[in-house]
């Protein structure tokens, strides 16, 4: 399988919602079905059927948290020696060169993109267009109104 990007704060925060999952959830939900089985019949028992399949979300969760960390190599952009260089983990500010205004955003994993929080997936059309580019290059990328550039006026490694 192939190796899952991610960067520091990624991974501690997809650690602590597995330890969320496995110490608080999963036990509050087998306590939640042993009290909807004490209720009886439980073809008919809506309270049952609501907590096994919560439970069922639950274990699939885990099953996926678990598999991304293992599978995971994770990036501390701190520690990255990259020339300058639009890089994972790279912290870029670009300038849309038709509108002229101003973003900043990371390059993260796609598992850790949000971009309300200026975090981009590696994997997104900008980020592919950003990737291997430095201060005072010009990306193009494709975006569904057609082509957009923005000029990389900042690279940094935070």
């Amino acid at each position: 399988m192939n190796k899952v990007p991610l960067t520091v704060r990624g991974a501690e925060r997809m650690r602590v919602e597995l330890h969320d999952l496995k110490t608080v959830q999963r036990p509050a939900i087998i306590a939640a079905i042993a009290e909807a089985r004490a209720h009886g019949d439980l073809s008919e028992n809506a309270e049952y059927h609501a907590a096994k399949e919560r439970q069922s979300f639950i274990e699939g969760r885990i099953a996926d948290l678990d598999g991304k960390i293992s599978n995971s190599e994770i990036i501390d952009p701190t520690t990255l020696d990259a020339d300058g260089r639009c890089v994972f983990g790279a912290t870029v500010d670009l300038e849309d060169v038709e509108k002229g205004l101003k973003v900043t955003y990371q390059i993260v994993g796609e598992d850790e993109a949000d971009i309300k929080q200026g975090k981009i997936s590696i994997n997104s059309p900008i980020a592919r267009s950003l990737i291997g580019k430095s201060a005072g290059d010009v990306a193009e990328v494709q975006a569904p109104g057609g082509v957009r550039e923005y000029e990389i006026l900042d690279v940094k490694y935070v």
